[in-house]
């Protein structure tokens, strides 16, 4: 992104932060009277299932209308089944979500790095772990045959998108990046003009964060999660009311960039789409001002809570452990639902 379109996207931030305080009375006079659906988001699980637990309790008493929660990659800590199964008996122990929506992350690609769960053994990657089996375990805690998916929480679209490849076994020069194939991108294209025609705003849930968004995008170690960065960007970046979630980084959300505007050029949207980052249950991060990053203390388990409404989308950063909001904000949709 450009310095200036940079800028333009921290300046919509701080304009619709700025927003949320001038409506907070105005939002609350209405009620619930145009509140169209309510979910939640989480992402990075990664084997701390104990503040997993905690996280779906504190959804359940903070927002008991939830339509559904998505889970925004990295469920697992590594990708084995037993830790897929993990998750499940957490989520059966309840309190349950209404639905879930998974997305791929990172770690669920990790199995390859072990020669057994008990030794760990880089060396000699991919240590009898062919990439179809990984693909294969997440499929079936899913419950789907492909990465990308549609689902609706209370009638709003959200649209999960993830890799089709873990790139290590096709370069050895690369890990973790992000593979789209043409059929994810020509879905992704119909489904967002789709939800255009029928006014609805749209969801998007992504592991890996785009660069120059979010908290830690414009870290060095964020930079370039993406193969095709220019082309998702050019999809999402044509449509005002498009959300993109994202974790990966667990980044705080208490930093002033976990919401931006971004602006793509030559989409013909000069107001942008938005961005969120989702933080994360498992460790927290955030810059180290060095190029790296440091470990937030304390316990760290947070997630955002979000209420679609018929002109506008308020996102709450919920601080689970502490069982405290952490901020707001409230997006106006450019069309009413």
């Amino acid at each position: 992104m450009e310095r200036r379109s940079l800028l333009g996207a921290g300046a919509g931030a701080l304009v619709l932060g700025g927003l949320a305080q001038g409506t907070a009375e105005a939002a609350a006079a209405h009620g619930a009277r145009d509140l169209v659906a309510t979910f939640n988001v989480i992402s990075d699980i990664q084997g701390d299932l104990g503040d997993f637990a905690q996280a779906l309790k504190d959804i359940k008493a903070t927002n008991p209308r939830s339509s559904g929660m998505a889970v925004v990659g990295d469920i697992t800590p590594r990708g084995y089944d037993f830790e897929y199964a993990d998750v499940q008996k957490v989520l059966n122990r309840g309190p349950k979500p209404r639905e879930v929506a998974w997305a791929i992350g990172n770690h669920e690609f990790y199995v390859p790095k072990w020669a057994d769960p008990d030794t760990l053994a880089q060396s000699t990657w991919p240590n009898g772990t062919t990439e179809e089996s990984l693909f294969r375990s997440f499929y079936r805690f899913a419950g789907r045959s492909r990465i990308y998916a549609e689902t609706t929480f209370g009638g709003i679209p959200v649209l999960t998108l993830g890799t089709e490849r873990y790139m290590k076994y096709h370069d050895h020069s690369l890990w973790d990046e992000v593979w789209i194939s043409e059929a994810q991108f020509q879905w992704l294209e119909t489904r967002l003009r789709y939800w255009a025609r029928r006014r609805k705003p749209v969801m998007v849930m992504s592991h890996h964060p785009l660069p120059n968004t979010v908290s830690g995008t414009r870290n060095k170690l964020y930079m370039s999660d993406y193969l095709q960065p220019d082309r998702l960007l050019g999809l999402l970046g044509r449509y005002r009311d498009v959300f993109l979630f994202s974790g990966h980084t667990h980044w705080d959300l208490t930093l002033s960039d976990w919401y931006v505007r971004r602006i793509v050029p030559g989409t013909a949207n000069l107001d942008g789409f938005s961005v969120v980052n989702t933080g994360a249950v498992q460790t927290g991060f955030a810059d180290n001002g060095q190029g790296g990053e440091i470990t937030v203390p304390g316990n760290f388990n947070q997630g955002l809570q979000v209420e679609v409404h018929r002109d506008r989308v308020v996102i709450k950063a919920r601080d689970f452990a502490a069982g405290t909001w952490m901020k707001q904000i409230s997006v106006p949709l450019s069309t009413r639902i």
